[in-house]
């Protein structure tokens, strides 16, 4: 199997080392630097209506890079599109869910599939509107989010209310519910109004066990900082 490492502890590099005829797939220009033993290719993985679903359900690009060690053993370094952290999870009993922008590379034994949200989660938990992607099959995967990660465990009887815009990845056994992070007996508006105001917002809500993968910076603040960097940005 490839060899996954995390280098770096600012905005990171993947480091993925691969034998001879090993295969790994990667967001649309993740790879920075590979060795020459190594073959990279731009494919539709699954072709045309899978390309199509998971550009819908998790912002990827139309086309990911494929990279494989064709030649002989070899060495490539991918970086992830925001500045953050890379964490790196396997998959196979557990299957992941996750969020817009997330993916960064996987294994050719995984596979991204997209899947249907219910109306409420979709509408308000930023997790990737009505489809929503889940890695399956068997390998390492490694997902990034904005800024530093983390790793909760939720446990039976331990629910976990997150900030929807932290969230990266989550067990697929996990029960996630939109809700919002202040409660009053106004009724769902009212909840709505004071969530707004309190600066919060809306919220996941997490049950069951399972990981959940976060990350220390508010996706939101990080499309305002972008924009404010492009021209006419004020």
């Amino acid at each position: 199997m490839a060899e996954f490492t995390v280098t770096g502890d600012v905005d990171p590099f993947l480091h993925i080392s691969l034998k001879r005829g090993e295969k790994i797939y990667c967001e649309s220009s993740a790879m920075v630097m590979m060795e020459a033993n190594l073959d990279l290719k731009g494919k539709m993985t699954g072709g045309l209506a899978s390309a199509l679903m998971r550009r819908f359900a998790n912002d990827e690009s139309f086309f990911q890079q494929h990279i494989e060690a064709v030649r002989g053993d070899g060495d490539c370094l991918l970086s992830p599109a925001l500045p953050g952290a890379v964490e790196v999870i396997e998959v196979g009993a557990t299957r992941y869910m996750l969020t817009d922008g997330a993916f960064v590379a996987a294994e050719s034994g995984v596979s991204l599939n997209v899947r249907t949200q219910n109306v409420g989660t979709a509408m308000f938990g930023q997790t990737g509107g009505f489809f929503i992607c889940e890695a399956s099959g068997v390998g390492k995967l490694a997902v990034s989010g904005f800024g530093s990660s983390f790793v909760l465990d939720v446990q039976p009887g331990k629910d976990i209310v997150i900030d929807n815009a932290h969230v990266v990845a989550w067990d697929s056994r996990l029960h996630h519910e939109i809700s919002v992070a202040t409660q009053n007996s106004g009724g769902i508006l009212g909840q709505l109004v004071n969530s707004v105001t309190s600066g919060e917002g809306v919220v996941l809500k997490f049950s069951g066990q399972g990981k959940v993968i976060i990350c220390s910076r508010n996706r939101n603040s990080f499309a305002t900082w972008l924009a404010k960097l492009l021209p006419n940005g004020n």
